[in-house]
């Protein structure tokens, strides 16, 4: 639809039916081709009659539909999780929620809980984030479906009390490690070599509580209870510590991160038949 005014004819025939030139024509298409771009006929007024260039219209018309789009991403990605989920009204309100909080708001849920976590342990230990993998989950300006529906489930996660119960204990069994004559990054360089002995373990085909897996327990823990062991061992690879992990790798733009599932079963495995044994 034209607006009166927009195009005006150059004359009208005999017959009262309005004419128009080459550059009427002209016109008419640059007015038909603004409105499929989406301008509003009041943009497409100001164009025409210059109280503003092409250039101006579509660089605002481009914040707009970026806007439109980032809104449009969130919107699918609720209806997404909802539909996977067959979540209840209740539910799919709070994910809605979740979903369009502010920058400022979604830093505020992640700062409330790394805070919790972490209360007076990082202050003894400021090598201590870096050994858990403990990056901040940051959803960025512009991010993908998955991205969102990540969020949604993680920002669900962390605000749970159980969950924030379970990671500072995961926080302070790692602290313990650390006394005055331990070096940073021991507790990466256990992990690193628990995988390294499970994973050579497995491939031989040793078997948890046998004589050869007892021998390679030695090997990675020396004379350190077992049981003490087995219990950190699996605080640290809860599915819900796991899923904490993916999640923020998710949101975070990240690749699949190694989740090392079956050398960790492994060694529980095997712990758990020495401390029954």
């Amino acid at each position: 639809m034209v607006r009166r005014g927009a195009l005006p004819p150059v004359g009208r025939s005999a017959g009262g039916y309005r004419l128009y030139d080459a550059a009427s024509v002209a016109r008419l298409e640059l007015i038909r081709t603004l409105r499929e771009l989406g301008l509003g006929l009041t943009d497409v007024h100001r164009v025409l009659a210059g109280e503003t260039t092409l250039a101006q219209v579509a660089a605002a018309h481009v914040i707009a539909l970026d806007a439109q789009i980032r809104a449009l991403k969130v919107t699918r990605a609720v209806l997404s999780t909802v539909a996977k989920r067959g979540s209840s009204a209740e539910e799919m309100t709070l994910m809605n929620r979740l979903a369009r909080l502010s920058a400022a708001e979604r830093r505020r849920i992640v700062e409330d809980f790394m805070a919790e976590v972490f209360e007076g342990i990082d202050t003894a230990d400021p090598d201590i984030r870096r050994r858990l993998r403990f990056a901040a989950a940051h959803l960025p300006d512009d991010p993908t479906p998955e991205q969102v529906d990540a969020w949604v489930e993680l920002a669900e996660l962390i605000q749970d009390p159980g969950f924030r119960t379970q990671m500072r204990q995961v926080v302070e069994f790692n602290a313990a490690d650390r006394g005055p004559d331990v070096p940073a990054g021991s507790s990466l360089w256990f992990m690193s070599r628990l995988v390294s002995l499970a994973t050579r373990a497995r491939r031989r085909g040793i078997v948890p509580g046998t004589p050869e897996a007892d021998e390679v327990l030695r090997d990675l823990i020396g004379d350190m209870d077992r049981a003490v062991v087995l219990e950190r061992l699996t605080a640290a690879t809860h599915p819900r510590v796991a899923r904490y992990r993916a999640l923020q790798a998710v949101v975070n733009g990240l690749g699949p991160q190694p989740t090392h599932d079956e050398e960790f079963a492994w060694v529980a495995a095997a712990l758990e038949a020495r401390t029954a044994g």
